[in-house]
């Protein structure tokens, strides 16, 4: 279950690792994450955080929807169970629970210095602004440096859980995989595309 590390030891955490943490090798994201939706399938039921709190569980499941939001393409985050692959990634790779959750603390805590509440409970004006200062790090304030190596791992956790689930890859329009009967190069309108001459 839970870490019983508090929220001021999370915090402190992730400011002595400077708030980024690794992400999974892709082909280890791949076997998580089809493990996780095959659980989910074959499940049925809602499913039960390992290692996020409920509050930590709320909160990813809503931080991974502004990260990759549902649209006419394809499904969102929560959709293609990337809070079920975070959470079980960080249920295998212990290594990796603090900065994660450490971040989750930081961005409660900037919410509560904005707004005076936690980020699930913020606005949607409020939650965006504040991710709005922190997605950009070339033009983030100084001040918030931690919190924006924390969220630039987190994203790129996100991804990686999208990226190589079935949603994900139909998102993309992968065919790798598929039988080629007959290989006619590289069309005319690439090439023209990239500037190279046949």
């Amino acid at each position: 279950m839970s870490s019983d590390l508090s929220r001021r030891e999370m915090m402190g955490a992730l400011a002595a690792g400077a708030g980024a943490f690794m992400v999974p090798h892709p082909a280890r994201a791949r076997e998580v994450i089809r493990r996780v939706a095959s659980e989910r399938a074959a499940d049925g039921a809602a499913y039960t955080p390992k290692v996020y709190t409920a509050h930590e569980w709320a909160t990813v499941s809503m931080l991974v929807d502004y990260i990759i939001p549902k649209d006419a393409k394809s499904g969102s985050a929560t959709d293609a169970a990337v809070p079920e692959f975070m959470d079980t990634m960080l249920d295998l790779e212990p290594g990796m629970r603090t900065a994660n959750r450490g971040g989750l603390a930081w961005l409660d805590h900037q919410c509560h210095l904005r707004a005076g509440r936690d980020f699930v409970d913020a606005t949607d004006a409020e939650r965006r602004q504040l991710l709005d200062d922190i997605a950009f790090p070339a033009r983030a304030p100084r001040e918030l440096a931690t919190g924006v190596a924390w969220f630039n791992s987190f994203r790129d956790f996100t991804a990686t859980g999208f990226f190589t689930s079935e949603t994900g890859v139909t998102d993309i329009g992968y065919e790798g995989n598929t039988a080629v009967m007959e290989w006619t190069g590289c069309p005319t309108a690439n090439y023209t595309r990239l500037g190279v001459t046949k």
